[in-house]
């Protein structure tokens, strides 16, 4: 199982991390909050002092086509806000 699937690059998590040492994660909605933190642990090297999660339901949406409406929704996201120690920072930019 992989634990996380991609990191949260937003500007409102960029500004977290550079104020308060924290990082966002799209995770694996079966993944519990230690399998998390040991996975950016090993990933990037860190230490990992908190770990919040958070799942987001999904959204019905709909839209008007010349076909009629088309109704759907969209999929369930976990995400987790991961708070390093001090001194320690995940440069995601790194590797480009």
């Amino acid at each position: 199982m992989d634990v996380i699937v991609k990191p949260l690059v937003t500007e409102k998590m960029t500004d977290m991390g550079e104020r308060l040492n924290r990082f966002g994660f799209v995770v694996n909605k079966r993944a519990n909050k230690l399998q998390i933190k040991k996975a950016v642990e090993e990933l990037y090297g860190v230490t990992v002092e908190a770990v919040n999660t958070m799942v987001y339901g999904p959204k019905r949406k709909s839209r008007y086509t010349k076909s009629g409406i088309i109704e759907g929704k969209t999929k369930s996201v976990k995400k987790a806000i991961v708070t390093l120690a001090d001194g320690e920072s995940i440069d995601f930019y790194s590797n480009i």
